[in-house]
């Protein structure tokens, strides 16, 4: 089992994610809901929420949000906003306790990249997606984003020939829109439209001061020996040129289609 298919190391992350991860994938998050419309009366699932960036999002128009995750420590993140309008729930998104369509939108941001399964998770969005109803997936493109972007770059480049963090089977297989398309085809929805979104991410330079908080437990990171992780430190310190911020290109896909 790879570190990212245990919800133990996601439950270990869940408050560092919370911090870190959280706001930047919240950019994506509007911008996938930014593609429906939601109000009060929408019926809204988040699979593999995370900490909850498309969940508390989609509260606050008012949708009725049930947010699940197979790790109990993000659950517990969510629930800890103590919204009136989500329930959190552990739950497997391969195998969804839940009744055919039911909801109107059903989203899954970064989540169901990461199943072993990804395929039989995208069926389960599907499967409980009411028709008429939307499906929406972000995927990362290429080499993931943010520091783990800049991190395997910079490995590549420093230290040829190591091996890198496997990335998800599925990033690799959504990377391409018209595949991309076609796997949410199979899944059981339909005209899927698949749009690219780029942010930066901004990497504040002061917080090379303390690299194991800001790299957290990314095996391309706890992999190195100190005096490699010096080398990646100076590396990123060079690169930011003086300027107080390393703008992190990174781009995502996101897919929206109908039941």
């Amino acid at each position: 089992m790879r570190e990212f298919e245990n919800p133990d190391h996601w439950n270990m992350a869940a408050q560092h994610y919370e911090k870190t991860a959280h706001p930047f994938t919240a950019r994506y998050a509007e911008a996938a809901l930014d593609r429906i419309r939601l109000g009060p009366g929408s019926r809204v699932l988040d699979v593999a929420a995370g900490t909850g960036a498309l969940a508390l999002a989609a509260a606050r128009t008012g949708a009725q949000v049930l947010a699940t995750d197979f790790s109990p420590g993000m659950v517990a993140r969510i629930a800890a906003a103590e919204l009136p309008n989500v329930e959190a729930r552990a739950m497997d998104g391969q195998a969804l306790a839940l009744p055919d369509g039911v909801f109107d939108a059903v989203f899954s941001i970064f989540g169901v990249i990461m199943f072993p399964d990804w395929r039989k998770g995208l069926a389960e969005m599907a499967r409980v997606t009411r028709p008429g109803g939307h499906g929406i997936v972000a995927t990362w493109q290429g080499r993931g984003a943010a520091t783990f972007l800049l991190l395997g770059n910079i490995r590549r480049d420093l230290f040829p020939g190591r091996d890198s963090m496997a990335m998800p089977e599925a990033v690799g297989a959504l990377s391409d829109p018209d595949d991309f398309a076609r796997e949410m085809i199979a899944a059981g929805y339909r005209d899927p439209d698949i749009e690219r979104v780029t942010h930066d991410y901004a990497l504040e330079v002061t917080a090379l001061d303390d690299p194991d908080t800001l790299f957290g437990m990314s095996p391309d990171w706890t992999s190195l020996s100190d005096e490699e992780k010096a080398d990646v430190v100076a590396e990123v310190r060079r690169m930011a040129a003086g300027r107080p911020i390393l703008s992190v290109p990174s781009t995502a896909l996101i897919g929206v289609a109908r039941r």
